[in-house]
């Protein structure tokens, strides 16, 4: 018998733990769903043990907050149809599709894998297919509204990484609910209905886009006629929303799929404020209300206590088969596709996420009886740990600079601005004889185009106050000279191709100030003699690469000259910088160090570059790291911009052979 009261108070701590978790959850950068599913699994058994537990939660409570959970899913689903955005493939779809492939083909392989191997303690023998493939799939899925989330909490949404992670799992949503669609069916047809019913699911899809979605953009005029969203048309929805889940249900392949075909199926064009104002309604009762519910009962049916040592095996390979599998599959998917490094890394940490749809999923396994409670409990927590290390490592892998740098990027190409490439040259005195600084400052901006060189020259204001009529014609006469020198120099760089303007005043602290305007240009590259006041203060506050000119004689180990560029190649940053040289003065290249030197010469060989191992010899202008220790005979020093990425040695030898158009 139902009893009413324990039902609401029920609700009331349901409703009420799970904001509470949320809320904690929030503040410790975590999605929403991780602190509700733990606040389940805390009223459950595992804390509250079988007396209490059973007291509030027990078998009589279960089915009503289960329905209550149900509908809730309904609506979160058909959220999730509708919020697909049907665009996100477009542009990115060889790549988007290439990682989706990969972040879904390997943790399915290894998932059905270890899903054999421990079968038998698990499932019977009729259960053993459905078992394997909901395995799979579950390992394969990823949680694209969770992963939206984390997107636009950090900004990363305006970005070309968070594009793309977006489109990839958009087609491993399609991919997972798809296999689970097939798994739920070969669970489900146990009789001759069943088998017999399953066999509709796929005409119904073709009648829900071929029939239904032409009927639903009707839906589109009527609002625009109305003004607003009338309870007539919201009820429409509702309506056709349920009766598909019906549908999907009685096929027993289940309703979360009717649910989320009525939402892919949702007029678009057109429809933009239609949909706002559906989701406006219908997100407020689902996710403050019914949603919670679902990942709350989800929880109750986790019991940790009934866990063992032999259960604590199976979770650390169920960890390692998700992770593992999952990271690895997207990023070789996305070097394959030539996306670098870190960006592999961080779409890989990414699609990594499970949180919602991962529970949706384990719930159908648990009601469709192809996961028992314990393997259950093991996968949920597995749920929460993916979806809890997301954060944490992506900001590891791509720190909140890095993602600062591409959003900038990407609101100048949305203005239409095309940024120039910037090196910042610290110009010391004499400018007149600065020239071979310039000319390879101007030398290094080559790398890009277009580019611009910035010459910073600061002078100290002379001893005593310059007061007019006592002397400042003198000393304006003195910087007017200064400007010409600068000017002249400037040119130096204009001939190369590179835009210049020249930054010169008077200064009562150059120590002091020269940091703030080297950091107030924002430059890609900072070019530095050493010795000069505030040399420390800039390369210490400087995030771009620098490239320290070493003193005694500037001039001269600034000249590129006509003999060999050689490198101690102990950074890509400082290699790079010698290829730039060697390549673009026509010179040929010498690298240092040992087998990793021998294997670079090597591959740049290949891509028809002078390039040998060896000593550096005689004449060279030498590059080398700057790692704290000058190496004897060194020119050049280069200091790695923070949060580099490895070079992309033939993407690098193909933008050098490239003409840069000249101004």
């Amino acid at each position: 018998m139902l009893h009413m009261d324990l039902l609401l108070l029920d609700l009331v701590i349901v409703l009420a733990v799970a904001r509470l978790f949320g809320a904690l959850a929030r503040r410790l950068g975590q999605p929403p769903v991780v602190g509700e599913i733990l606040a389940g699994i805390l009223l459950g058994p595992t804390l509250l043990g079988p007396l209490l537990g059973e007291t509030l939660f027990g078998p009589e409570m279960k089915p009503p907050l289960q329905a209550l959970a149900n509908v809730g899913l309904v609506l979160f689903m058909f959220v999730v149809g509708l919020e697909l955005d049907q665009k996100l493939v477009r542009g990115k779809g060889r790549i988007a599709v290439t990682v989706a492939l990969g972040s879904t083909l390997l943790p399915f392989v290894l998932g059905c894998g270890l899903a054999l191997f421990i079968a038998g303690d698990h499932v019977g023998g009729d259960k053993t297919l459905p078992f394997v493939l909901f395995m799979g799939s579950a390992m394969a899925a990823t949680a694209f509204p969770v992963l939206a989330r984390i997107l636009t909490d950090r900004g990363m949404q305006r970005i070309t990484l968070g594009g793309l992670s977006l489109a990839a799992a958009a087609v491993i949503d399609v991919l997972a609910w798809t296999v689970l669609a097939v798994v739920v069916a070969v669970a489900g047809a146990g009789d001759a209905e069943g088998q017999w019913k399953v066999l509709l699911a796929l005409p119904y899809a073709l009648v829900m886009f071929l029939v239904v979605r032409p009927l639903l953009a009707r839906l589109v005029p009527a609002y625009e006629r109305a003004g607003r969203l009338t309870p007539s048309l919201l009820s429409l929805v509702l309506i056709g929303l349920i009766a598909s889940a019906w549908a999907t249900e009685w096929m027993h392949v289940h309703f979360i799929f009717g649910a989320f075909l009525f939402g892919a199926v949702m007029p678009r064009e057109g429809a933009e404020r239609l949909n706002h104002e559906i989701l406006e309604r219908l997100e407020q009762l689902a996710v403050l209300l019914l949603l919670p519910m679902f990942f709350v009962v989800a929880g109750l049916n986790v019991n940790l206590r009934a866990l063992d040592l032999s259960s604590l095996g199976v979770l650390a390979a169920i960890l390692a088969v998700a992770i593992g599998g999952k990271m690895l599959g997207s990023y070789v998917a996305a070097r394959m596709q030539s996306v670098p490094s870190r960006q592999s890394w961080a779409l890989a940490t990414l699609l990594n996420t499970r949180g919602l749809t991962e529970i949706v999923i384990l719930t159908v396994g648990l009601q469709k009886g192809v996961l028992d409670n314990e393997l259950y409990s093991l996968m949920v927590v597995m749920a929460l740990v993916t979806t809890g290390m997301t954060g944490p490592l992506l900001r590891r892998v791509y720190p909140d600079r890095r993602v600062a740098r591409d959003i900038a990027e990407a609101e100048r190409a949305a203005l239409g601005v095309t940024a120039a490439h910037r090196v910042l040259t610290v110009v010391p005195e004499p400018p007149a004889e600065q020239g071979p600084l310039v000319d390879l400052a101007a030398t290094l901006a080559r790398v890009k185009s277009p580019s611009e060189v910035a010459l910073v020259h600061l002078r100290p204001y002379p001893s005593g106050r310059l007061e007019v009529g006592t002397g400042l014609s003198s000393e304006l006469a003195e910087m007017a000279e200064t400007l010409h020198e600068l000017e002249e120099l400037a040119g130096t760089a204009r001939v190369q191709g590179s835009q210049s303007r020249v930054v010169s005043r008077f200064a009562t602290d150059v120590a002091a100030e020269l940091p703030e305007v080297v950091g107030g240009a924002e430059p890609d590259l900072v070019v530095l003699p050493a010795g000069v006041p505030g040399y420390a203060e800039v390369r210490a506050a400087a995030v771009c690469r620098v490239v320290t000119v070493l003193s005694p004689d500037q001039s001269e180990a600034a000249d590129v000259g006509t003999g060999p560029v050689a490198v101690h190649h102990g950074s890509d940053a400082a290699t790079h910088v010698a290829l730039i040289l060697a390549l673009l003065r026509d010179r040929p290249l010498v690298i240092t160090g040992g087998g990793r030197a021998s294997s670079l010469a090597q591959r740049l060989s290949k891509l028809e570059v002078r390039a040998t191992a060896g000593e550096a010899p005689a004449g060279a202008l030498v590059v080398a790291p700057d790692n704290g220790t000058v190496p004897g005979g060194a020119h050049l020093l280069v200091r790695a911009e923070q949060d580099a990425d490895p070079v992309d040695w033939a993407a690098a030898v193909t933008a050098l052979r490239t003409p840069v158009p000249q101004s």
